[in-house]
């Protein structure tokens, strides 16, 4: 069976209004379009704008090849929620993927594994797959680390097993070390790819998660896939991306790592 492309996007979190994000869009959709790593069915990309970006976004990334993503969703389909957005709502824009638990939302927002877990749900009720963010708090030891993702995954998931037969086959894991987002600098090699076959590790054993796949983020940039590929599914980059540039390097050290295998 062929394997499944690796996913490589960014969340442009509030940074961009719609006129940048959509400036950024058409710079990383052209780099796309014609990239042999895009083009060859190797990388699947995607974008994550803000919500008021989506329509402007969703149609140029979508003639390129790249899946739209969302920030957040709430996990009612209607009702009295001022200014949330709803699972409808954003299957209706075209939107494929929905960021789930990020760790600013947790710590910001009040975010709980119960609003992470209906969220969950809720996109895949609707046909959408969920990004759930997942990662430890503090730096340490790896095994400590890979344990309290998979709490929390399972934390994300536990209301969606329990609908629909149980399945959560589509759903991506984020790995983000909360220490590492935003830093100057990732966690150790090491430690991600420990992490990343941990993670890959459970979701194995467990026919529900047939379709999953492990990605990783935190201060992830060019020159890092090379050295974590072998346990990892793909990148959720950073401020490192917000240069069309960087994105496209990223896409040659895939090619670049898939031409010596």
């Amino acid at each position: 069976m062929a394997r499944p492309p690796l996913l490589i996007g960014s969340s442009l979190k509030m940074y961009f209004g719609p006129g940048r994000s959509l400036e950024w869009t058409r710079d990383v959709a052209e780099r796309c379009a014609t990239h042999p790593a895009v083009r060859d069915g190797i990388v699947q990309p995607f974008v994550i704008p803000s919500f008021p970006s989506i329509p402007l976004v969703g149609p140029v990334a979508s003639a390129a090849g790249m899946l739209v993503g969302a920030q957040d969703v709430h996990w009612e389909d209607s009702g009295a929620y001022t200014g949330e957005v709803s699972a409808p709502e954003l299957a209706e824009h075209g939107v494929s993927l929905v960021e789930v638990g990020h760790a600013e939302r947790r710590a910001m927002f009040g975010e709980t594994d119960d609003t992470v877990a209906r969220k969950v749900a809720a996109t895949l009720r609707h046909g959408m797959t969920p990004l759930v963010c997942v990662g430890e708090a503090e730096r340490g030891r790896a095994d400590d680390a890979a344990a309290a993702c998979i709490a929390q995954l399972e934390a994300s998931v536990a209301l969606a097993r329990t609908r629909d037969g149980g399945s959560v086959a589509s759903i991506v894991i984020a790995y983000e070390p909360v220490w590492a987002i935003g830093a100057s600098e990732p966690a150790s090699d090491a430690h991600i790819r420990a992490v990343g076959s941990a993670l890959r590790a459970h979701l194995a054993d467990d026919s529900a998660f047939r379709e999953a796949r492990v990605i990783y983020g935190g201060s992830a940039g060019p020159g890092l896939w090379p050295r974590i590929a072998d346990s990892l599914d793909g990148m959720f980059l950073g401020r490192f991306a917000h240069d069309p540039a960087a994105f496209a390097r990223i896409l040659d050290d895939v090619v670049a790592l898939e031409a010596t295998r």
